[in-house]
């Protein structure tokens, strides 16, 4: 049988999953066996290390130090010197940009760091990384996006109609990153604990900026009863009375989770967002959007894509955008591509080219090199395994809460995750199904 040759490891199902179909898709085209694996996955390590199915290529979503590379590679398949990062983490804020933690430490300089654009290649460089250890590949996830895939999304009309809309109404669209206006301050504090970062400050222009933006939807849909606005939350919003009180208030107000980013921006009829990455994702659809920043955001923690970005900041602009429609758009071409690379050639088919070649020629360089010196970690092998078979069960460790509060807290963060990151085999084959269906049926063997 067979050996793998790839094995793509994910993080996050709805960051990533849909982007690593594509890649598995086009690398099955040209005839390579391609795996994929979630992070926290044990039902293939077993067999994995140093055995019969050992990978060539390790495709990481993250590898930011030598723990990383001990725990997502030398854990999963022993060693490995041909390791590539879909690095999914490179819209950071000024002071990321500049820390230690961003710019990798240690071997992890050693492992393949692809770049969506120029400008995250250049700050790598800048930080000590070698340029064949950090090529501009473009972004994936940008690619459906492209004509090629034009059909992909569903119409207007379809997705109003899925969810109880009227595709003949205005169809207003906000993108929401108030991820830390549902948390407690006990939460933040730990959160900061955590972290070694204060964010109590972020998490208050969080409220302070989620209670104007939510009082100018209430006064525009009062205004304006014919518009229909939905609301795309944070996944940590999931608790949030303000929202449900609006959405009882307005029926034309809707809290809506499901379906895509990509999928309500090429439906929407106007766009806007706070402070989401989501930006370049309206750049590439072809759309502008209206960015409301009711009081600024600290630039510790906004992202650098944002610096000098046209905002709005009273209810007035907003008003005026919403019934205008069309606008230039709030960041300036030369920065957005800077950081999103804009090819004729799609981003899936450079990174393929860019893992076809790592695969065939000798490794760029040695990530399991000294001083770096891994060991397998067994207490987490076995802890994952535990906390799986409790997942299998349906046995959420909240249940020992009483008897073991420490373990239910502990395991069930890790349950959650789990939780979150998991995917049905028919959910995934059904994805994967709808995206080779706009492949080409040949390779088509011009790379730029």
């Amino acid at each position: 049988m067979k050996h793998t040759d790839f094995l793509i490891l994910y993080e996050h199902v709805v960051r990533e999953y849909e982007s690593i179909l594509l890649l598995k898709a086009e690398l099955e085209r040209r005839g390579y066996r391609v795996a994929i694996q979630q992070l926290l996955d044990v039902k293939r390590i077993s067999r994995r290390i140093r055995g019969w199915d050992k990978p060539e290529v390790l495709v990481s979503s993250c590898m930011y130090d030598d723990e990383a590379i001990n725990s997502h590679v030398y854990n999963n398949i022993g060693v490995c010197n041909k390791v590539v990062n879909l690095h999914w983490e490179q819209m950071l804020s000024d002071t990321q940009e500049e820390g230690a933690w961003f710019n990798f430490n240690g071997n992890a300089k050693k492992c393949i760091q692809t770049c969506w654009g120029k400008r995250t290649q250049e700050r790598l460089i800048a930080h000590g990384m070698e340029e064949k250890n950090c090529p501009v590949t473009g972004a994936v996830m940008m690619d459906f996006l492209r004509p090629e895939f034009e059909g992909y999304f569903k119409s207007k009309k379809a997705l109003c109609a899925e969810h109880g809309l009227d595709a003949e109404r205005p169809l207003l669209l906000y993108i929401s990153s108030f991820g830390y206006a549902s948390m407690t301050e006990q939460e933040v504090r730990e959160l900061s604990e955590m972290a070694g970062e204060d964010f109590t400050g972020f998490a208050h222009t969080n409220r302070v900026s989620m209670e104007q933006t939510l009082a100018w939807f209430d006064r525009y849909l009062t205004e304006y009863p014919e518009t229909q606005l939905v609301y795309r939350r944070h996944p940590s919003e999931w608790n949030s009375p303000a929202l449900l009180a609006l959405a009882e208030k307005h029926a034309n107000f809707h809290v809506i989770f499901s379906d895509s980013v990509k999928q309500w921006i090429v439906a929407a009829d106007r766009i806007f967002i706070w402070m989401s990455t989501a930006i370049a994702e309206v750049y590439f659809a072809g759309k502008s959007c209206g960015v409301l920043r009711p009081v600024p955001i600290e630039h510790e923690f906004d992202p650098v894509i944002y610096r000098n970005a046209a905002v709005i900041d009273s209810y007035e602009g907003f008003a005026d955008r919403a019934a205008q429609g069309a606008a230039d758009f709030p960041i300036a071409k030369e920065v957005i591509e800077g950081y999103f690379d804009k090819s004729d050639r799609p981003a899936y088919l450079r990174m393929a080219d860019l893992l076809e070649q790592v695969y065939r020629e000798p490794p760029r360089d040695q990530p399991f090199s000294l001083p770096f010196q891994p060991h397998f970690n067994w207490l987490k092998y076995f802890a994952l395994l535990g906390i799986h078979v409790m997942f299998a069960l349906k046995l959420h460790p909240k249940r020992f809460a009483r008897i073991a509060p420490r373990f239910a807290d502990f395991a069930g963060r890790i349950y959650g995750y789990v939780e979150k990151a998991a995917i049905s085999p028919a959910e995934a084959a059904a994805m994967e199904e709808k995206i080779k269906r706009f492949l080409p049926k040949k390779h088509i063997d011009t790379q730029n």
